[in-house]
């Protein structure tokens, strides 16, 4: 259980470290995904910063600094969890699949961090 904690929890931080990276830069296809669920531009160095603390938290976890890697997962699902319903608020459907693919492995975290 520890190996598959481990590997889904570095599959998170480099997910979340990676899309921070794309918000701070604002990348087109942020830029175009933001525009399309109503989010402002002035948002996604906020955005990104809480992607990347996530992904910081994550990290934590696995140093074993237990409740720090709880509380980064507990933030990430509550934070897709709003992604997803910024999504659903905007009737954007086409590609709400890849909050939900961030939210499924913050959850699981979140899960593998708890047990473990």
């Amino acid at each position: 259980m520890f190996t598959t904690y481990v590997i889904i929890t570095v599959i998170a931080i480099i997910a979340n470290a990676g899309i921070s990276v794309a918000d701070f830069m604002r990348t087109r296809f942020v830029l175009a995904n933001s525009a399309e669920v109503g989010l402002p531009q002035s948002w996604l160095p906020w955005l990104g910063a809480l992607k990347a603390t996530g992904a910081a938290g994550l990290l934590l976890g696995l140093l074993d600094v237990r409740f720090i890697g709880i509380a980064a997962a507990t933030g990430l699902v509550l934070f897709f969890i709003g992604a997803i319903a910024a999504h659903i608020r905007a009737r954007v459907y086409h590609n709400i699949a890849f909050p939900g693919a961030y939210l499924g492995l913050a959850t699981v975290s979140l899960v593998l961090a708890a047990v473990r």
